[in-house]
């Protein structure tokens, strides 16, 4: 059963068909999902997916942020590469898994869950992904680094606050052994800013 405190996105068929798949299903984590996945899950490879990069292109109004001062959250936007973790859920729990997917990442028309070729050291699986939604009244685009690591740096809301998110997004990619410059480059601008009041 779907929970959540949102409105959640009406679930289309094919996502609810997956609730019985009898083929693997993976999920592509490039934010939250790679350090709170927050879902029972089998195994978990490093993957690389090509044609979307990971952005903080998206205001967060209340897990990150308030209406008054919004934070950023980290969205799959068209175009370049993304490294990050797939994860192969437990087939013995693969619909409470989907549901809860659903309830957390699938509220407010923010992304769209797509299928994804995910590069692997055992080659190429398909997969899912939570990929922006242009579309979207919180999308906020391309913002320079430095615009990005101000509303980071003073940003809190209901989860956390900016910082926290971006610190652990950083420190889970350090452990995998990877490397995002611009994320990196937004670490050194939000440690040089005060940090939320």
């Amino acid at each position: 059963m779907l929970r959540s405190l949102y409105p959640i996105d009406p679930m289309p068929d094919w996502v609810a068909a997956l609730r019985a798949s009898a083929e693997p299903v993976w999920i592509f984590a490039y934010g939250s999902l790679m350090w709170n996945p927050g879902f029972r899950f089998a195994e978990r490879l490093p993957a690389r997916v090509y044609g979307y990069h990971r952005s903080f292109c998206l205001y967060s109004f209340e897990y990150r942020g308030t209406c008054g001062q919004p934070g950023l959250a980290l969205g799959l936007n068209r175009g370049g590469s993304c490294r990050g973790i797939a994860y192969r859920l437990s087939p013995a729990t693969l619909g409470t898994e989907i549901d809860s997917l659903w309830a957390r990442e699938m509220t407010g028309f923010v992304y769209k869950m797509t299928r994804l070729r995910l590069v692997t050291e055992r080659g190429p699986i398909s997969g899912y992904g939570f990929t922006v939604r242009r579309d979207s009244p919180d999308y906020v685009g391309r913002l320079p680094c430095k615009v990005a690591a101000l509303i980071i740096a003073a940003s809190k809301g209901n989860r956390g606050t900016g910082r926290e998110y971006l610190m652990n997004s950083v420190r889970q990619l350090q452990e995998l052994g990877m490397h995002d410059s611009i994320l990196y480059r937004i670490v050194n601008l939000v440690e040089q800013s005060p940090p939320p009041a």
